[in-house]
C-alpha cells in the first residue's frame, strides 16, 4: 500500500554492482523511502513542465538527477562534511495529470500538504519541473508553519507575469503567491535578476509590492555573500520560516547550457554554490526547491550535474547548521 495518495515511488532507482568500502556514492545514501522509517530530509520530484513558457523537458529532471546519483559521492571536501551522516531518502514523485494543468498544481499542493502533515519534521528538497511548481509548493509550505513565510529566490527572471495572458506558468509563481495572499512582497528577495530578460512594467510591479531585488550585475560587482545575507534579512524579518527557490537559469549559459531560458553573463557556478551553502546554514530556512533544467537540451548532463552539486552543497550547509558549527574553508567567492 502506498503511504501517500498523491505520491508515486521513484521511477528510477540507480544502483551500482561495484563498491569501494571507503567511498559512499549518493546512490548508496539517498535510497527510496520504505514508507516506515523516520527521515530528516526527503527528496521529492515534481515532474511538470507543460506549464513552461519556453519549450522544456524539465519534467524529466527528477529522474535525470536520480540517474546521476551513482556519479557523485557524499563527501564535501570544501566544508569537511559527509552527507551520509544525514538521514535522507527519496520519497518519489508527485503525481501529474496528462492534460489538466490546474489539477497538477492542486496535486502538488495537496501532495506536499499530506507529506508535511504525516512527517512534520521533514526538510523537503523539491526537484522540479518548471518554476510554476513553486507556487503550489509554497502554499503547502505555509500551511505547515501556520504563519508568515519569506522567500529567497535565485533567478534571472522575476516571475511576476500577469495571470490573465497565459494562466499559471513558470513565469508567474511569485505573482501567484502574492495575489493569493500566501507571501507578502516585502518578505521576498530575488538575487541574480538579469537585464534583457525582464520588463520595466514587471519591475515596477515587483517594487510596488515591496520585493527586494539584486541583479546579476550586482552579484558580479559586490559578491554573492553580502547579497545573500541581505536577502535572508528581508525574508526572515517578521516571518516564521523561509523557503528557498533556485531557478538554474540564474547561472551564466556557459555553466548551465541545459536550461530553457539561458542567459549570458549570469552567475558563476562558484557563486551559486556559495549562495546555497549560506542559505542551507540559516536556521530559518525550512524548504528548498530547484527548477528549470531540461535534460533533453543538456550536453553531457552538464546542467543536471551542476543541479545535483547545488542540492548537495545546500545540504552541506544544512548539516553545518545541525552541528552548530561554521565552515572554516568556504568556497572561493568570485567578485569579477
Amino acid at each position: 500500500m502506498k503511504p501517500f495518495t498523491w505520491l508515486n515511488p521513484p521511477e528510477i532507482v540507480r544502483r551500482t554492482n561495484w563498491r569501494d568500502r571507503y567511498e559512499t556514492k549518493v546512490a548508496h545514501w539517498l535510497t527510496p523511502w520504505d514508507g516506515q522509517e523516520d527521515v530528516e530530509v526527503g527528496f521529492i520530484g515534481v515532474p511538470l513542465s507543460k506549464t513552461s513558457i519556453s519549450v522544456s523537458g524539465a519534467s524529466m529532471t527528477p529522474n535525470a538527477l536520480r540517474e546521476w546519483f551513482v556519479g557523485m559521492t557524499t563527501y564535501d571536501m570544501d566544508h569537511d562534511v559527509d552527507l551520509q551522516e544525514l538521514k535522507a531518502r527519496d520519497l518519489g514523485d508527485v503525481q501529474m495529470h496528462v492534460t489538466d494543468l490546474p489539477r497538477c498544481h492542486r496535486n502538488i499542493e495537496q501532495g506536499l500538504t499530506e507529506i508535511y502533515e504525516a512527517m512534520p519534521h521533514l526538510f523537503p528538497i523539491i526537484a522540479g519541473g518548471d518554476h510554476s511548481i513553486t507556487c503550489p509548493s509554497v502554499k503547502a509550505f505555509k500551511k505547515k508553519f501556520s504563519g508568515k513565510v519569506g522567500m529567497v529566490q535565485l533567478d534571472s527572471h522575476m516571475d511576476v507575469r500577469n495571470l490573465e495572458d497565459g494562466g499559471p506558468s513558470n513565469g508567474t509563481p511569485i505573482r501567484g503567491l502574492i495575489e493569493s495572499g500566501t507571501v507578502e512582497g516585502r518578505h521576498i528577495a530575488q538575487i541574480g535578476l538579469h537585464s534583457f530578460a525582464n520588463s520595466k512594467p514587471y519591475r515596477e510591479y515587483a517594487l510596488s509590492q515591496g520585493i527586494t531585488q539584486f541583479t546579476a550585475g550586482q552579484v558580479a560587482r559586490e559578491g554573492i555573500k553580502p547579497l545573500v545575507e541581505q536577502a535572508l534579512a528581508v525574508a526572515g524579518n517578521g516571518t516564521d520560516a523561509i523557503y528557498v527557490t533556485v531557478d538554474m537559469d540564474v547561472l551564466d549559459q556557459a555553466f548551465a547550457p541545459g536550461v530553457p531560458a539561458m542567459v549570458a553573463a549570469g552567475m558563476t557556478s562558484w557563486q551559486l554554490l556559495e549562495a546555497v551553502f549560506l542559505l542551507g546554514q540559516h536556521p530559518r530556512v525550512q524548504g528548498f526547491d530547484i527548477v528549470c533544467v531540461d535534460p533533453v537540451q543538456d550536453p553531457r548532463r552538464t546542467t543536471v550535474r551542476m543541479t545535483l552539486h547545488a542540492i548537495l552543497t545546500f545540504l552541506a550547509g544544512y548539516m553545518k547548521r545541525r552541528e552548530g558549527t561554521q565552515t572554516q574553508n568556504p568556497p572561493p567567492s568570485t567578485t569579477y
